[in-house]
């Protein structure tokens, strides 16, 4: 007997029907060919002052806005992003340089086929860069969290929807300010094939992401000081805004189906609007401080009709989940990694999703998790770091089944980082 689809009707806010048809929709059209998988990996970087290992920011001269323009030659002109007069992306094939609201530059990569194709392609960025950075006198470093400078020294980028996500971040939650201007991630996404490979994917992703982290930290400041966090990253986001972080609600209900990611998704207000492709706003812009952003949901600001593929992505892009699902599965757990250990990742997770035995032996390993069991293996990681049992295993028994042994042979303790001046 099939189990029964689980019901949206317990929301307290209904999502329209139809905005709910239009996401399953874009699911579905997400889907892979059985053996084609191939991932995508964004990495951040820190920009940083030669000379005192401060924040580099957007504006100030020979700062991120100057690098983006002396790059411009080197990416297609038909694909640069502009905000009013300002330059704020490029891209070419295979890779697209973005803004993080803080300045952050981030390369996202692929569609790559191989894992350590990911090093030709980062590292032809970093070949066109380096000349351009040593004359502007800063560089791109790859930690979790900037080394030296505090949030509330680093002025957001001008892209209208970092103001926004600001006006709503700096009034909820623990850490929106400090996420939003310091930190910075490396992130895998792989293919799915279908609903049911989507989401025990989603699942199994959730379940070993933090422990990943743990073996992949690589956060040794938190404003300016020793970071005082096991894992920086994940306390900031699971005290970010508990609407739309952490585990995905009802991810382990054995009938958890994409209308309920959907539903989850579109019943949870939005951080703020973006009419900007709505044609029935006839050219309304990004709302910030006047638009209700706690309480006002995708029913509320859009026509009751299917969503178009602009509206579907902002309202996704606007979830944070620690698994979040597009028309790829996006891995959100770590911290930003040089490009070496980004590789090493990115074969691991290789190893794990998709040779069939070793996902298979570990999906039934996982037999019964529930979010519960979830969230008490975060919590345990972050009290007890290394010393930690997740799911009732050492650390290093998950090094073993997880393929990390030789990575964690590699991983910086606190002494092995690189000093930072801290005066």
């Amino acid at each position: 007997m099939t189990a029964p689809r689980v019901s949206y009707a317990h929301l307290l806010v209904q999502p329209n029907p139809r905005h709910v048809r239009s996401l399953v929709r874009f699911f579905e059209e997400g889907c892979s060919a059985p053996g084609t998988g191939g991932f995508g990996v964004e990495i951040e970087h820190l920009p940083v002052h030669n000379a005192d290992d401060t924040a580099v920011t957007y504006g100030e001269p020979n700062g991120v806005e100057e690098l983006l323009r002396r790059l411009r030659p080197y990416y297609d002109s038909a694909q640069e992003y502009w905000q009013d007069d300002h330059l704020v992306g490029l891209a070419r094939e295979g890779i697209a340089i973005s803004l993080e609201p803080g300045g952050q530059i981030e390369t996202s990569i692929g569609i790559l086929r191989k894992p350590k194709d990911l090093l030709e392609l980062h590292g032809q960025f970093m070949r066109e860069a380096t000349p351009i950075l040593d004359e502007l006198d800063f560089r791109l470093v790859n930690y979790g969290y900037q080394p030296k400078s505090s949030y509330a020294d680093i002025p957001l980028n001008p892209k209208l929807r970092y103001a926004a996500m600001n006006e709503y971040l700096g009034r909820i939650g623990q850490f929106g300010p400090c996420m939003m201007r310091a930190s910075a991630s490396t992130q895998v996404s792989i293919d799915y094939t279908s609903e049911r490979d989507a989401i025990d994917k989603m699942r199994l992703g959730t379940a070993i992401g933090p422990i990943l982290a743990w073996f992949f930290r690589n956060t040794p400041y938190f404003e300016g000081a020793p970071n005082p966090w096991p894992l920086c990253r994940q306390r900031m986001w699971d005290y970010l805004d508990v609407q739309r972080t952490n585990v995905t609600p009802g991810l382990y209900d054995e009938r958890f189906s994409w209308e309920d990611y959907a539903a989850d998704v579109l019943s949870t207000p939005l951080m703020f609007a973006d009419l900007t492709h709505t044609p029935e706003a006839e050219g309304a812009s990004v709302h910030g401080t006047e638009f209700t952003a706690f309480y006002t949901t995708a029913a509320d600001l859009y026509p009751d009709r299917e969503l178009n593929a602009y509206e579907i992505n902002h309202v996704l892009s606007t979830h944070f989940n620690d698994v979040r699902l597009k028309n790829f599965i996006e891995m959100r757990h770590w911290d930003s990694l040089p490009i070496e250990r980004a590789e090493l990742l990115t074969q691991i997770v290789s190893n794990l999703f998709y040779d069939v035995e070793r996902r298979t032996s570990l999906e039934s390993y996982f037999s019964g998790l529930t979010g519960e069991d979830v969230h008490a293996a975060k919590a345990v990681l972050q009290a007890r770091g290394g010393d930690a049992k997740p799911y009732d295993q050492p650390m290093d028994y998950w090094a073993e089944v997880l393929g990390v042994g030789d990575a964690l042979a590699d991983v910086p303790g606190d002494a092995k980082w690189p000093e930072v001046r801290q005066g």
